[in-house]
Order: C-alpha cells, then sequence, then structure tokens
C-alpha cells in the first residue's frame, strides 16, 4: 500500500468524457451515466479494482471519447498492512 491506496480494493470514482453515453449505459457495468447539458457525460460509481478501472477506461477509448477528467472521490475497505 502506498498513499493509503491498495490498487487491489474498491474505490468510487467519477469520470467525466467528452461525448454523450446513453446509448452505451449496457456496455458499461455498474457506474452511473449521467449525461451533461453541454455534452459531456459523467461516470460515477465502485470499481473493485485497478483491473476493472483499465477496462472502463479500454471502453471509453475504445468508443473514441476524450477523457476530461477522473477521481478518486472514495476509497473503500482500507486496511493497515
Amino acid at each position: 500500500m502506498r498513499n493509503g491506496y491498495a490498487s487491489g480494493q474498491p474505490a468510487t470514482y467519477r469520470i467525466r468524457v467528452k461525448g454523450d453515453l446513453a446509448r452505451w449505459r449496457g456496455w458499461f457495468d455498474g457506474p452511473v451515466i449521467t449525461p451533461q447539458a453541454n455534452g459531456e457525460t459523467l461516470l460515477t460509481g465502485t470499481v473493485i479494482d485497478q483491473e476493472a478501472l483499465h477496462r472502463m477506461l479500454a471502453k471509453i477509448r475504445d468508443l473514441g471519447l476524450p477523457l476530461l477528467y477522473l477521481q478518486v472521490a472514495e476509497i473503500a475497505c482500507l486496511t493497515n498492512e
């Protein structure tokens, strides 16, 4: 664990992309997809580990949507090791 974060633990993320993901809701497993008035989309949800986060980011990349913002909102299940 480094800086209080272990990559194998769940964390809640906020991811903002340029474009509309509404028609791709079924392709993303879990996050809340919120279209924004400015043509961007906000994805918010808990991701079980870094591998799952990278899969989600790969889907965004595969759709050709620019990644604007990624924030760890909350880290779950932290343990002291």
